[in-house]
């Protein structure tokens, strides 16, 4: 048995894999968990959404989009607990933005 996929589902795979960072970059260390759960599930549909627009095909199917963003968020929480976080690429994207704001330029 072959599978193929198309290029679309595949770049929607690294998009899930890359989201929380995304959701790191835009969010610090003192925004609540539930907040940033909230971010990427919103962003997961999104992706969801996008990459059912993208696929070819005949037409939109609401149903895959809803799967494709379930998979999305799943991808992105274990990315983030089993890849970003204990790597800590999530620390230093929450302090990349926050720390070339807050440092002060000389004059």
């Amino acid at each position: 048995m072959e599978v193929h996929l198309d290029k679309v589902y595949w770049i929607g795979l690294l998009v899930s894999v890359l989201l929380p960072v995304l959701v790191g970059l835009v969010t610090t260390r003192v925004t609540h968990a539930g907040t940033k759960a909230v971010l990427l599930l919103a962003l997961s549909g999104l992706n969801g959404v996008l990459v059912e627009l993208a696929a070819p095909g005949p037409g939109y199917d609401f149903g895959t989009s809803v799967i494709l963003a379930l998979v999305t968020f799943a991808t992105g929480v274990l990315s983030h607990f089993g890849l970003w976080k204990p790597a800590g690429v999530s620390a230093r994207a929450q302090d990349s933005l926050i720390t070339s704001a807050s440092t002060p330029r000389a004059v």
